[in-house]
């Protein structure tokens, strides 16, 4: 490992653990699942987006290093532009091709990372998970990665997209069971889309269905 990524795997580990000292107390952050979580090999993850907290509070459970992608116009603003790429955050161009960053998922994953996208494409107007945009699979396929369902809940209570500020809440997140790259290359990509979303979906019906959900939504 060379120096750079040494120090940057410690700046991580760093932040993996402020984060989770800090959701704790904000957000009671609870994970199940990480025993899903393959341990080697270059994995897709794939979550229901909430929130702004998304990000870091996925990648703050996970027992691997996670990588980000993150929209382009995030790396307008210098000092946020800097601290994401310190995380190996890779920008894409939602309104354009997009092709680097493509490019640049499709080398990490084949390296053996592990890379966190939302295919819902924008964060959710109302805490449901929306239809996915089509085309991730094939990333998942041309780099012989696993594809690892993930879902939130709780983050968009915490901070809905018309909020400036997060406010205190309960937040939890689920790792699903992995499609391995044998499964995942065995499947047409239509079905293999299919899969997945059902997947996802019903990672966060699990979480939906604990009592402290369940309570909450019964008090709105």
């Amino acid at each position: 490992m060379s120096h750079d990524a040494s120090s940057n795997r410690v700046w991580y580990e760093l932040s993996r653990v402020c984060v989770r000292f800090g959701a704790a107390a904000a957000f009671r952050i609870r994970y199940s699942g990480r025993e899903n979580v393959p341990k080697t090999g270059g994995v897709l993850v794939v979550s229901n987006h909430q929130s702004h907290l998304d990000p870091p509070l996925i990648g703050a459970g996970f027992p691997r290093m996670l990588i980000y992608l993150a929209r382009q116009s995030l790396f307008r603003f210098p000092l946020f532009a800097r601290l994401i790429r310190s995380y190996g955050a890779i920008p894409i161009d939602l309104e354009g091709t997009g092709l680097s960053g493509l490019k640049e998922t499709l080398k990490r994953l084949k390296g053996g990372q592990a890379v966190l996208m939302f295919p819902e494409g924008t964060r959710s107007p109302d805490g449901r998970i929306g239809p996915f945009l089509p085309g991730y699979c094939t990333l998942a396929v041309r780099s012989r990665a696993a594809i690892l369902p993930v879902a939130i809940e709780g983050a968009f209570d915490a901070w809905p997209r018309w909020r400036k500020l997060p406010r205190t809440g309960v937040v939890h997140v689920h790792y699903g069971l992995p499609l391995r790259p044998d499964e995942v290359r065995a499947m047409a990509e239509a079905d293999l889309m299919a899969e997945v979303e059902r997947r996802v979906r019903q990672c966060h019906a699990k979480l939906r269905d604990r009592a402290v959900f369940r309570v909450a939504r019964s008090r709105q």
